[in-house]
């Protein structure tokens, strides 16, 4: 194998690696915004659901026997 032909090798591999080192960083960046919004939505399911637990009657009378007793 002459020198040329083990640069040629070198470069074509850096390439392909460079290549795949941005498909990869995108892959990142798009996870990334994905989970950005999946925790807003999270956030607001949470705040959601708080609006809703005040809402609700108190249960401040869950150890009171009913009224037939």
């Amino acid at each position: 194998m002459t020198d040329d032909t083990r640069f040629i090798n070198i470069e074509t591999k850096l390439a392909y690696q460079e290549d795949l080192l941005q498909e990869l960083n995108q892959v990142v960046i798009k996870m990334q915004q994905q989970i950005d919004k999946l925790e807003l939505r999270n956030q607001m399911l949470r705040d959601n659901l708080k609006q809703i637990e005040a809402s609700l009657p108190s249960e401040g009378h869950a150890n009171e026997p009913p009224p037939h007793y």
